[in-house]
C-alpha cells in the first residue's frame, strides 16, 4: 500500500485536476465518503445527533459536505465553526436546510460546544487538515473546541469520533502529535494514506483507518515511490520452497561476530538465518567461544579463529577468512565484534573481499557499522549488494549528526544512508524504514516495545541473510526480513504484552509466523 507526504498528495490532486477532476468535485467526494462511514459506524440516522466540527480550509469544507449528507439522510446535524472559514460559500448553501451553525466567535468560552457534544452521537473532526504545521493554542477557538472534544470523549457516555483525512493536531509528514489531539474510533483518508499516521508516536492515535478512493488517477498514485508493507506482499515475496530441495538450494550463510563481551550475538543471528529458511549456516568467531555457541545452535558449521587481546576478532582475521568468502552465497557482518580498533581494521580490510566473491549479499550490522562511521573511504569500499541494519544511535554516526536529527526525519535519513554508502539502508526501530539509492522506500507497519530487547537486531540481520541467501534481491530480502521479524513480535505480542521477550524466541516463533503469512 503507498503512502504520501503532504507535497505528495498535493501533487496527487493537481495530478487528478489535470485529468479533470474539480476541486469541487474532490471535496464532494471526500465529504460523501465520510457521511457514509458515519452512518455505518451508528448504523440508523434517525435521531442521532452529529457535531460536525468545521475548520476554515478544505478539510472543513469536507466536513460541511459530510453534514449535508447526513442531513439530508435524518440525522440531526449541528456544524461548530470555531474560526471564520476563508469561503463561506458551503455553509451558506446550508440555508435552505435547518442545519444549526454555531460559531466560535459567539461562544468565546465554549460553553455551547460543551452543550452539543453533551448529547452527541458522534462528533466528526473536521478542524485542520495535512497542511496543519504550527502549534495548536489552548486558549485559541480551535484548541478550546479540541479540549471541549477531549472532555467529552473521557467522559461516561463518549460520542463516537471520526477524523476527516487524519486527526487534528497530527503532522502528516512527520507523526509528530500535539498534546491537544484527540483519538479517533475512525480515520477517513483520502486518495493514499498518509506517511505520518505510520509513523511513531501518531500511529498509536489514528484509530482505524480508512482509505478512500476520490478519483485520484492510478498512474499517479503507482508513482509514489513509498510502501506500506503488507501480509500480501511478504506472501508474494516470500523464496519458493520446491519439493526436490536439498540445503544447496536455499544457500549458505557465514556469520562472522562474537567476542568475549558480547558472546550470543553470531549465535542469535545464525539461528535466525536457520529459521528464515538457510540451508547451512557457518559461525566465524573467536575459538574461545565456540563451547559457549555451540550447545544453542547445534546445526551450525564453524570457522573458529583466533582471539584478539581484546577478546574479539583481530584485523587480520580478515587475511583468514579471504579464501572462504566464495563458499558462501550471504553473510551477516558485526554481530558482537565490539567497537574495538581490531573491528575496525578488520572491517576496513574485508570490504573488498566482500564486494568480489559474495554472489547474494551481506548485512552489515553492530559494531561493523561504527566501524564503518570513523572511515573517510567507506562509501568507496562498500560491497554493492549491502544491507545497513543501524538503530537509530548508529545511523546518528554513520551520518554525522544526532539520534533527535535522525528521528525527527527518518524516511529521509534512510534515504541519505542509501545513497550515501550506495546500497539498502534499514533504520531501525518504531515503523522500520528500508531504503534503496534509487528511491524506493518500505515502511514497517510494526511499532512494537516488546521488540526494544538485546538481541533483537542480531535476530534481524541473521532473517536478512537468510532471504539473501535464498536469492532476494538486497531491497526485497531487507523488507522481507523487516515484515517477518515484526511480524513474529506481533505474535509474541498476543501473548506476552509488552516486555519480557528473549530475542532468541522471536527467531523460534519465526517458522510458525511464516507458516500463517503463507496462508
Amino acid at each position: 500500500m503507498k503512502l504520501v507526504t503532504t507535497e505528495q498528495m498535493r501533487g496527487l490532486e493537481q495530478a487528478a485536476i489535470a485529468a479533470g477532476v474539480s476541486e469541487q468535485q474532490l471535496m464532494e467526494e471526500a465529504g460523501l465518503a465520510v457521511a457514509q462511514e458515519a452512518w455505518m459506524q451508528l448504523g440508523t440516522l434517525e435521531g442521532r445527533r452529529i457535531v460536525v466540527l468545521v475548520g476554515p480550509g478544505n478539510n472543513g469544507g469536507d466536513g460541511i459536505v459530510a453534514g449535508r449528507h447526513l442531513f439530508d439522510w435524518g440525522a440531526d446535524v449541528n456544524l461548530y465553526v470555531p474560526r471564520q472559514r476563508r469561503d463561506a460559500t458551503l455553509i451558506d448553501d446550508l440555508a435552505p436546510r435547518e442545519v444549526a451553525i454555531v460559531a466560535g466567535e459567539e461562544d468565546p468560552g465554549g460553553a455551547a460546544l460543551e452543550q452539543l457534544l453533551a448529547g452527541a452521537d458522534m462528533v466528526i473532526d473536521a478542524l485542520m487538515g495535512i497542511g496543519q504545521k504550527r502549534p495548536l493554542d489552548a486558549n485559541e477557538p480551535l484548541g478550546v473546541a479540541l479540549t471541549k472534544l477531549k472532555a467529552a470523549r473521557a467522559g461516561y457516555s463518549p460520542p463516537k469520533l471520526i477524523a476527516v483525512d487524519l486527526p487534528t493536531g497530527m503532522d502528516a509528514d512527520s507523526g509528530a502529535i500535539d498534546p491537544l489531539i484527540v483519538e479517533p474510533d475512525l480515520t477517513v483518508t483520502f486518495g493514499l494514506p498518509k506517511v505520518g499516521m505510520y509513523q511513531a508516536p501518531a500511529s498509536t492515535l489514528v484509530g482505524r483507518v480508512q482509505v478512500i478512493d476520490i478519483g485520484i488517477p492510478k498512474a499517479a498514485q503507482e508513482a509514489v515511490p513509498l510502501e506500506l508493507l503488507t501480509s500480501r506482499w511478504a506472501k508474494a515475496a516470500l523464496p519458493a520452497r520446491p519439493e526436490d530441495a536439498n540445503k544447496g538450494t536455499f544457500g549458505r550463510v557465514l556469520v562472522v561476530g562474537g567476542s568475549s563481551r558480547f558472546v550470543g550475538a553470531p549465535g542469535l543471528a545464525a539461528t535466525a538465518a536457520y529459521r528464515s529458511g538457510a540451508g547451512l549456516v557457518t559461525i566465524a568467531c573467536p575459538r574461545e567461544l565456540m563451547a559457549a555457541l555451540a550447545p544453542g545452535v547445534a546445526e551450525a558449521t564453524w570457522l573458529p579463529q583466533p582471539a584478539a587481546e581484546d577478546g574479539g576478532l583481530p584485523g587480520d582475521t580478515a587475511i583468514a577468512l579471504r579464501g572462504e568468502w566464495r563458499n558462501f552465497s550471504s553473510a551477516v557482518i558485526g554481530p558482537g565484534l565490539g567497537n574495538t580498533d581490531e573491528t575496525r581494521g578488520f572491517t576496513w580490510a574485508i570490504l573488498p573481499d566482500l564486494a568480489e566473491s559474495l554472489s547474494a549479499g551481506v548485512v552489515i550490522d553492530a559494531d561493523a557499522l561504527n566501524a564503518i562511521a570513523g572511515m573517510p573511504d567507506a562509501a568507496g569500499r562498500m560491497p554493492p549488494r549491502a544491507v545497513l541494519t543501524p538503530h537509530p544511535g548508529e545511523a546518528a554516526r554513520l551520518l554525522g549528526t544526532t539520534v533527535a536529527d535522525v528521528q525527527a526525519r527518518r524516511l529521509a535519513a534512510a534515504q541519505e544512508l542509501a545513497q550515501r554508502f550506495g546500497c539498502v539502508a534499514v533504520l531501525k526501530g518504531a515503523h522500520t524504514v528500508i531504503a534503496e539509492p534509487g528511491g524506493r522506500l518500505s515502511l514497517s507497519p510494526f511499532a512494537n516495545p516488546l521488540l526494544a530487547t538485546a538481541g533483537s537486531g542480531d535476530v534481524l540481520s541473521g532473517i536478512i541473510a537468510g532471504y539473501l541467501a535464498q536469492g532476494l534481491a538486497p531491497f526485497e530480502a531487507a523488507c522481507l526480513g523487516v515484515y517477518v521479524h515484526g511480524a513474529t513480535g506481533e505474535a509474541l505480542r498476543e501473548e506476552y504484552g509488552d516486555s519480557g521477550l528473549l530475542a532468541g524466541e522471536l527467531a523460534g516463533r519465526l517458522p510458525k509466523v511464516v507458516k500463517e503469512i503463507r496462508g
